[in-house]
């Protein structure tokens, strides 16, 4: 993913086709370890492609993707209530995201920008 990501950053800094080393330069300057193996592998799937096309093509697959078990679960009642459990079940999934979040606030020990 790091391969992918530093290869997106350099498309997105206007380089179109990103070489080997703009990609080692990019995981370099974060600090983080370039395998050539895998920047290889990268260059040669997307040789002669255009990126937008790419993450168009892209899209379109994850489309297909089934997502979520939870959201077929929260309808299936709904439709058998008569429509009145449905606020209510908004609600409750509504007030849980708050608390994920208050939770996901904390600490832990350590700092992202430390």
């Amino acid at each position: 993913m790091k391969v992918i990501a530093a290869y997106l950053l350099a498309c997105l800094g206007g380089n179109t086709s990103p070489s080997a080393a703009d990609l080692k330069d990019i995981l370099a300057s974060v600090g983080a370890e370039a395998d050539d193996d895998r920047i290889e592998l990268l260059l040669s799937q997307v040789k002669g492609k255009d990126i937008t096309e790419l993450i168009a093509a892209g899209r379109e697959r994850l489309a297909s993707v089934p997502a979520g078990g939870g959201a077929v679960a929260v309808a299936a009642p709904a439709a058998g209530a008569g429509g009145g459990a449905a606020p209510a079940a908004a609600e409750a999934k509504k007030e849980e995201k708050v608390e994920e979040k208050e939770e996901s606030d904390e600490d832990m020990g350590f700092s992202l920008f430390d």
